[in-house]
């Protein structure tokens, strides 16, 4: 049964959400900002999944607790599913939220609403010393002309979900966190937490 859960991230609005989705789980939560000296584990993944894996793994080596990592980002079909596992480092070194959409906004400059389909991905690893599972979650939607919403983190001022007409950084938490990518995954995950505290 597992009773404690090590998140290995720094990111504070994914860790919001994650805690926001697990609470009720009954399920200790930690995270690297109560560990700022654990590394940075180098994303040399080629994949999601793998990159999740590599930070679960990493990051138990070191806490001995089972470790909840994720690995998301935004794919554009226009741009051939860029910026993928690069989104936050799209903009290059030193890049950040706003570097980020900027550099997306100039590469879609000229390009119509609805040829602007993308989808955020996120895929859920969790190792716990002997065993991973993972929990992948998408939510589907177009990038808008210009940021709009002052909430979220990463592209969520770009990205307007399918059936709405605010972006992710409009809508407010309680439906983000369930329409979401990662609200998805995080879903999954907690139902495998509830069956596992039952057995």
């Amino acid at each position: 049964m597992i009773k404690k859960l090590f998140i290995a991230s720094k990111n504070s609005g994914k860790i919001k959400e994650i805690r926001a989705i697990l609470d009720g789980a009954g399920i200790e939560l930690f995270s690297l900002v109560d560990a700022p000296n654990i590394p940075e584990i180098e994303e040399t993944g080629t994949t999601f999944e793998e990159n999740a894996f590599l930070k679960a793994n990493a990051v138990y080596d070191i806490v001995k607790i089972p470790v909840l990592a994720d690995d998301s980002g935004l794919e554009v079909d226009f741009l051939g599913g860029a910026p993928g596992i690069y989104s936050a480092r799209y903009s290059g070194p030193g890049a950040n939220d706003l570097n980020n959409n900027e550099k997306l906004l100039a590469e879609l400059e000229e390009v119509e609403f609805s040829r602007r389909t993308a989808r955020f991905r996120c895929v859920i690893a969790m190792f716990d010393g002997i065993s991973g599972r993972s929990f992948e979650g998408t939510c589907e939607g177009h990038v808008i002309s210009y940021i709009k919403g002052n909430n979220g983190f990463g592209y969520d001022p770009l990205f307007m979900p399918n059936g709405y007409n605010q972006t992710f950084a409009e809508l407010g938490e309680a439906v983000k966190n369930r329409i979401s990518h990662r609200g998805k995954a995080l879903n999954n995950l907690r139902e495998f937490l509830l069956f596992e505290q039952k057995m």
